[in-house]
């Protein structure tokens, strides 16, 4: 049973304007080291060399996440909605607050670079020798698993994983609202009052009753631009590229037995492989900025120059592909190696579709990596998956637009313009 604190506690947000915390287990979830490191986790990696407010965190976002679950839960209690399992409020807000605590420097760039999973290790957080279980436990002595539960989407009610994870979620709604207000742009914005208004629990699942659809469909298109205009922007793909090549070259080094003149040990276990809770909890984005900036003075060229790129914004061009260009790209590598660069570092091709982020699908599979479809529920109480009812939604429904690009350090290039083919210098705009 939940009890309350003797005083509620408000934190000011520029998104939910009032972020409320009433409940003691949350407020010491929140004052726990490793929920504080979350500060020092940007919400959007590298996005901040493309849109220069994307600064905010995972401390922002989780919070956010935490109080659109609060406010779906207090939607349905007072509303009497018997389809709410009502003892699972606890669990379901605990779930939403430390939802991404196991996000490590950059976010889902580092998971690409190290293959990490950070709901792995936001399971491996709250049932590990930490404070965050510690206080769990202390609520009550199944939460842990239960937490972990609900991460790994095999919690038995699955109505409370869809709070959390599923194609209408706090989630989702928290970082569509936040990054659009953060990255300055008007793509993420809809109506979160009315959605939370029309949110319904039915039959173990969340569903929509079919008055708010227009609301949902507002919704699915914000985050179909946002897609496309902030999470795939082509200049953001170029930062995580140096990201991943500054990671890459470290770890060729350090098995090469190369000897740095700077190592912190938390990132010596990360490139090895061997990194520890305790050690991943010390990674946060200030230890790695603080490594590239002593990197940037090594002796190792390579990594030097990547480094200052980084931490300089001095970022890869790039130009667009088709699929039908891989002879071309074969050719280029011969040409980038005739004046002396190195193609494996020096020429990338890129593409968005290995993205964490995806546009709406209508179809699921049991036990696949797609979420449940949002489902529209009628006055007789019949379910509809929402694009067989909007044209909107149908027409935008599992549309992958990802274009291919070459990436490339355009001033390494230009002193040797005359040494490379005509297509070449056409296609890059040389």
């Amino acid at each position: 049973m939940l009890t309350k604190l003797s005083e509620e506690k408000v934190f000011k947000d520029p998104v939910h304007h009032s972020i409320y915390v009433q409940d003691p287990t949350i407020w010491k979830l929140i004052n726990t080291p490793e929920f504080q490191r979350l500060r020092r986790i940007r919400q959007l990696g590298t996005s901040y060399l493309t849109f220069h407010g994307a600064e905010h965190s995972r401390f922002s976002h989780s919070l956010g996440v935490y109080e659109i679950t609060r406010k779906i839960i207090s939607q349905f209690e007072r509303n009497g909605y018997g389809d709410w399992p009502q003892g699972e409020k606890l669990l379901s807000l605990c779930a939403s607050l430390l939802h991404d605590v196991g996000h490590g420097p950059f976010s889902h760039s580092l998971e690409q670079i190290f293959g990490t999973d950070h709901e792995d290790w936001t399971c491996k957080v709250v049932l590990g020798a930490t404070e965050i279980n510690r206080v769990l436990r202390e609520a009550d002595s199944r939460l842990p698993e239960q937490v972990a539960a609900v991460i790994r989407k095999k919690y038995e009610k699955p109505i409370v994983v869809s709070l959390v994870s599923s194609q209408l979620d706090a989630d989702r709604m928290d970082y569509l609202l936040r990054d659009a207000y953060f990255t300055g742009v008007n793509y993420g914005t809809f109506d979160l009052d009315r959605i939370l208004r029309v949110l319904r629990p039915f039959q173990g699942k969340i569903v929509v009753k079919d008055s708010g659809m227009h609301a949902v469909e507002d919704y699915l298109m914000s985050r179909y631009q946002m897609y496309w205009q902030v999470y795939f922007h082509p200049v953001t793909r170029s930062s995580e590229i140096l990201l991943r090549q500054i990671f890459r070259r470290a770890s060729e080094l350090l098995s090469s037995g190369y000897a740095f003149s700077f190592m912190l040990e938390p990132i010596r276990a990360l490139l090895t492989g061997s990194v520890t809770l305790e050690q991943y909890m010390k990674l946060d984005e200030a230890m790695a900025q603080t490594a590239f900036g002593q990197w940037a003075e090594e002796k190792d060229e390579l990594l030097s120059d990547l480094c200052r790129r980084f931490l300089d914004r001095r970022l890869y061009k790039y130009a667009p592909l088709t699929e039908e260009d891989g002879e071309w790209l074969r050719d280029v590598r011969h040409q980038w190696q005739s004046i002396g660069l190195d193609p494996s570092y020096h020429m990338e091709v890129d593409t968005p579709e290995d993205s964490p982020y995806d546009v709406y699908k209508p179809g699921a599979h049991p036990g696949g990596k797609e979420k449940p479809p949002i489902l529209l529920l009628d006055k007789r109480e019949e379910l509809t998956e929402i694009s067989v009812q909007s044209d909107i939604i149908r027409s935008i429904a599992g549309l992958h637009r990802g274009k291919y690009y070459i990436y490339y350090p355009e001033e390494r290039i230009l002193p040797h313009a005359r040494f490379l083919s005509a297509e070449t210098r056409s296609r890059l705009s040389i």
